[in-house]
């Protein structure tokens, strides 16, 4: 019994400290916490690589479409679609930022969709393969994202200065239409880039300056810019003179057959009233007349030829006139004007018409600088200019503008100051002394008495007005149009006047600094695009901005230093320099012709052209679009 029962005893005390020896747990407990243990450090490596892998694709989802889209550039709205080598580019920069295998990843995917807004958007995505989250059934981590890449343009201004010469109208090799209508098409592509590419807080506006031999800015100046008298190489009436020369006269008139009526009168209206140049006035009557039916047909019946008494040959021609239909014309009567008719049925007569010696009388006139009224310039010349005051500069890199004016693209003229004022371009009165009629002879700077009728050059085609230039101003695509149908080809090629006036138009610090300056402190973009198709060709016989150069001699004489071409270029280099320190980017276009160096100084590295075609042109003004754009990613 006490063996027994010290037995039991003993194994009680046993149980008991066996229930207080925690000892022997451990390897349960670790046995029953391997498995979270394994989860929660697989799922960390596991989601820490498939977290880079995100970052990563992320990052190579926006450069790919980054990419994209500035390779697309401002054509969106033209061509609609994410092109073949648009869409090379986004995928070899996306591929460059995550290679295949990357994290080791599989299944890369990468898609581009261009969006309404002509944003270019991307889907990314890869499997990262688990490495411990495997034993738990989850063999891949699936990744997506996706982002946007979107070429907006901001407020902006765009100064087009193109030339309108006469070459314009030659077509390139390869194109269809003339350079000029090309032009005229690229420009519309370009413009449509731009405004579907533009912010819906932000403004575009376009300016254009057409030139050739002149600029046509008059109705953009204000009366007190541009004198109301100015000096014209020109000409005055000094008397007349008696001359014997062949007068050829209609003579011995006969009826022969047919009808005609008496003249009937219309209608009538009140005449215009318009003031001239020189202050004086004329009435006109600016109405057509009904559209005419009538017709005639002349033919010669015989000719003789027979001596007067001094031993002069006398020439005539018998001839039959043959008239029909109804003509309308109308007279000044005071202030009226009347419209009147007359009908003839096969109304046949005959004439005599005889070409003999006999004393006439003509004007002489002397040819010199003439002082004119032009008060009326605006109403009744065609808006071309002279410049203001100016110097033969013998130093280009030193130009001093208080002294060279049309250099001077900020000065606003002073009223009453001529030598700061514009001065109306009035090419009627303009005569080349002494040249003839067929451009025979030389200058002659004196005064020169003479019946001749000297070269009228201000109306000859290298003398020509172009278009109305424009301020800068939001155009949709009809005002663009309408624009672009009233430039026309003709004119010589003088590139400095066209760059001065762009610069005075797009100068954020001058003439129209009201208009152009920054606003509410939004910096605008400022762009000058300036094209040419041809070299500097002036002529010393044109009347341009600066008169007649061989006469009024301003810029440059016969005896100068350098050539008159030599001239231009460095005053448009001069100019060119002027706009680049207001902060615009000049960009510089050769279609159809090369570069010359100062065109090449002017653009400065990346941003010339030289343009074969119309497809080079087109490139061109889409590699523009494209770097005035703001490129970002907007998601």
């Amino acid at each position: 019994m006490f063996e027994a029962d010290a037995n039991t005893d003993r194994a009680v005390g046993l149980l008991r400290r066996l229930a207080k020896d925690r000892s022997g747990n451990t390897l349960a407990l670790i046995a029953a916490a391997i498995v979270p243990l394994l989860g929660m450090v697989g799922s960390g490596v596991d989601m820490g690589r498939a977290y880079l892998a995100s970052s990563r694709l992320q990052a190579a989802c926006d450069a790919g479409v980054l990419a994209a889209r500035k390779k697309l550039g401002t054509e969106a709205p033209v061509t609609g679609a994410i092109s073949p080598e648009v869409a090379e580019v986004g995928q070899r920069f996306f591929n460059l930022n995550f290679s295949s295998g990357a994290y080791g990843s599989e299944n890369r995917q990468f898609v581009m969709t261009l969006e309404n807004d002509y944003a270019i958007s991307g889907d990314a995505g890869v499997s990262v393969p688990t490495s411990v989250m495997t034993i738990f059934g989850f063999t891949e981590i699936p990744i997506k994202v996706d982002c946007e890449a979107l070429l907006s343009v901001r407020n902006l201004d765009v100064m087009m200065v193109l030339d309108v010469t006469g070459s314009m109208r030659h077509t390139n090799s390869g194109d269809s239409m003339s350079r000029m209508e090309s032009l005229k098409s690229v420009i519309r592509s370009f413009h449509a880039q731009l405004e579907n590419a533009k912010a819906p807080d932000s403004d575009i506006r376009y300016g254009f300056v057409p030139y050739a031999t002149n600029v046509n800015v008059g109705h953009l100046l204000e009366n007190g810019w541009v004198t109301s008298d100015w000096t014209y190489q020109s000409r005055v009436v000094d008397g007349s003179e008696n001359y014997w020369g062949p007068k050829t006269t209609n003579e011995n008139w006969r009826d022969v057959s047919g009808d005609v009526s008496a003249a009937q009168e219309e209608s009538r209206y009140a005449a215009t009233y318009t003031a001239s140049v020189d202050n004086s006035g004329t009435w006109s009557c600016p109405q057509s007349t009904p559209a005419s039916t009538y017709s005639s047909y002349t033919e010669i019946i015989s000719t003789e030829t027979t001596t007067d008494s001094n031993g002069n040959e006398v020439v005539t021609e018998n001839r039959r006139l043959t008239q029909n239909g109804k003509t309308y014309w109308q007279s000044l009567e005071g202030q009226e004007c009347v419209v009147r008719s007359q009908e003839y049925t096969n109304y046949v007569r005959t004439y005599d018409r005889v070409t003999r010696q006999a004393e006439q009388q003509r004007s002489v006139y002397e040819y010199r600088p003439v002082d004119l009224k032009v008060a009326a310039w605006r109403s009744k010349l065609d808006g071309c200019i002279e410049e203001r005051a100016t110097t033969e500069i013998a130093d280009y890199n030193n130009v001093d503008l208080a002294q060279n004016l049309d250099l001077d693209i900020d000065t606003v003229p002073t009223r009453g100051d001529p030598s700061t004022q514009w001065r109306p371009s009035n090419p009627g009165v303009i005569y080349a002394r002494s040249f003839n009629s067929g451009g025979a002879g030389s200058f002659t700077p004196e005064t020169v008495r003479s019946s001749q009728n000297f070269a009228n050059t201000g109306t000859w085609w290298f003398s020509d007005c172009p278009a109305k230039a424009q301020k800068l101003s939001v155009m949709d695509e009809d005002e663009l149009n309408t624009y672009l149908a009233t430039l026309a080809p003709y004119g010589a090629t003088y590139h400095d006047i066209g760059m001065i006036w762009g610069a005075r138009l797009i100068s954020p610090t001058g003439l129209f600094a009201a208009e152009n300056a920054d606003t509410n402190g939004a910096e605008r973009g400022r762009h000058l695009i300036f094209l040419t198709d041809g070299q500097t060709e002036p002529y010393d016989m044109a009347y341009g901005a600066y008169g007649v150069e061989g006469l009024d001699r301003r810029r440059w004489s016969p005896s100068s230093p350098i050539s008159l071409a030599e001239t231009v270029e460095a005053r448009f280099g001069v100019a060119c320099s002027e706009v680049k320190k207001r902060n615009v980017t000049v960009w510089v276009i050769a279609f159809g012709t090369n570069l010359n160096q100062a065109m090449l100084d002017c653009a400065g590295n990346g941003q010339y052209f030289e343009a074969g075609n119309a497809e080079d042109l087109n490139a061109a003004f889409s590699a523009i679009a494209k770097s005035i754009g703001d490129l970002r990613i907007s998601e």
